[in-house]
């Protein structure tokens, strides 16, 4: 019981005269700390902050700070960018250092934390695509030197205990981005280019979503579990050339931006807004890289399971749910079990929508509902939340070009992954995945054409103002890829009669 307390520290704060009890780990950052207590504010979270004890004497805010009494509570004084004088500014941030300083030194598992950073990192260089043979050979004696360094230190059992379901780094090694005035605007519009971000960038872009929408205060969701939570399901994501981390990242910030284009808040309830933006969070963990007829047509285990019903999907949702059963890591620990169940149920809904083998049911019952579409209808509302993801999980092509067409070659290649492996395991092949029948206008032609307008034009339908922001980039990009099919078939054509003559001269020698 005792190492189990000491891991938290509890202090008392004078908010206006009443006591604020605030709780946290003891390897919680400075920063956080402060958030925390900007929040039982309730100011902003970026405020600068000056704690002072019973006597007017300044404390440091890091967790080392001295544990203090409800009798004797700390005084927190919001201070506004006018109010710091030169002197104070700079003896804050010699504060802020010094309480850095000590934080590093109480961190027991500082060097766990460092050396499995330092050794993701490395593995991640290894995985990376186009590196030449020597980087990669160098970041494998990297990796074999750093095990061994830890193994010679009697300290590398922590490794096998980083088990796939926990986020492999801690909350205070995951680096903070102050978000620019205008990403957060271009984080709003369909046409923001996911291709500018690394991992942690990303991260806290999704963090920004989750506190721009309201749903941390409304939901009570603890900051840090939040990017717990974040975390892991970043470290669930498999290395696949399509369906990664940045892919998840793509859908949940097409969703984020139709939910401010289309105003979806004053639509839906705020649970039904969380269960939007979290399915398309978890709609892909732990993907494979091999869709669901490869896992059909193989008899994976996955098929096994599912008795051959929307393997992946499943699969996905169990990852997910698997996640949230973790208490560092579920967000929703806040909602009764009758509340927990309603965004259970909703999010596997979602996430089992975006099968396509569903595609022609699910957009035929929402062409049904869409001429008399009824809000307050709970059957209605499900339907329209099922063709939002749809839409977000296949948008790539109504983003710019420059940011679009790179997504088809990352398709691409994972198709042809899966056709190799069919064709040596002498499984059926379909020809949109062949290499040796498909190329990007004739992949693309038909998906624009007769799955992603057709769709897209029965929500404009509901939301006018997607028409020039989503239709209209997807009429043009299907009349661009229908352009370089006309190029290709004339240069194919050139070809046969270049071959033709050939033939014809070699006859008449």
């Amino acid at each position: 019981m005792g190492s189990a307390s000491s891991s938290y520290r509890v202090i008392y704060l004078d908010v206006d005269g009443r006591i604020q009890k605030v709780v946290f780990s003891r390897f919680c950052s400075p920063c956080d700390i402060k958030e925390l207590f900007c929040t039982a504010l309730g100011v902003p979270r970026s405020t600068n902050l000056s704690l002072l004890d019973s006597s007017g004497a300044m404390v440091s805010i890091d967790p080392t700070m001295p544990h203090n009494t409800e009798r004797s509570p700390y005084r927190v004084v919001p201070i506004t960018s006018g109010q710091l004088a030169d002197k104070e500014e700079l003896f804050q941030n010699v504060l802020t250092q010094v309480a850095e300083q000590f934080s590093r030194a109480f961190k027991i598992n500082e060097l766990k934390t460092e050396v499995t950073n330092r050794l993701a990192m490395l593995e991640k260089r290894v995985e990376l695509e186009g590196m030449k043979v020597v980087e990669i050979e160098k970041c494998r004696n990297d990796i074999k030197k750093l095990r061994e360094e830890m193994a010679s230190r009697n300290n590398s059992n922590f490794l096998e205990d980083n088990k796939k379901l926990t986020p492999r780094r801690d909350v205070p090694s995951y680096p903070k981005y102050m978000l620019s005035q205008q990403t957060i605007d271009a984080l709003k519009k369909p046409a923001f280019d996911v291709w500018l971000w690394e991992a942690n960038e990303m991260l806290s872009c999704l963090e920004h979503m989750y506190h721009d929408l309201g749903l941390v205060k409304d939901f009570s969701i603890n900051p840090i579990t939040l990017k717990r939570w974040l975390l892991c399901i970043h470290d669930n994501y498999r290395n696949n050339p399509f369906h990664n981390f940045r892919h998840c990242f793509c859908v949940t910030q097409m969703m984020y931006s139709m939910i401010c284009l289309c105003s979806l808040q004053e639509k839906f309830t705020q649970v039904d807004v969380l269960i939007l933006m979290t399915a398309a969070v978890c709609h892909d963990l732990d993907h494979p890289g091999f869709n669901n007829t490869y896992q059909i047509n193989a008899r994976t285990e996955l098929a096994v399971r599912y008795n051959d019903i929307s393997p992946l999907e499943n699969h996905h949702c169990a990852v997910a749910f698997q996640i949230f059963s973790q208490p560092d890591c579920n967000i929703f620990s806040s909602f009764d079990p009758e509340a927990f169940k309603q965004i259970r149920q909703g999010t596997i809904t979602l996430i089992l929508a975006t099968d396509m083998a569903r595609h022609g049911e699910i957009l035929d019952s929402f062409k049904q509902k869409v001429d008399n579409f009824d809000y307050t209808d709970e059957e209605h509302i499900t339907c329209l939340k099922m063709v939002l993801i749809k839409c977000c999980d296949i948008s790539n092509e109504v983003r710019p070009m420059e940011v679009a067409e790179p997504w088809v070659d990352c398709l691409l290649e994972e198709y042809f992954m899966q056709s190799d492996r069919e064709k040596t395991e002498g499984l059926p092949v379909a020809p949109f995945m062949d290499r040796e029948k498909v190329t990007k206008p004739t992949a693309q032609i038909g998906f624009i054409k007769f799955v992603l307008i057709p769709m897209f034009e029965t929500v404009m339908k509901l939301f006018p103002q997607i028409e020039e922001a989503m239709v209209q980039p997807l009429r043009e990009s299907r009349d661009r890829y229908e352009e370089l099919k006309q190029i290709d078939d004339a240069m194919n054509e050139v070809q046969k009669k270049k071959s033709e003559n050939l033939t014809m001269g070699g006859k008449k020698k």
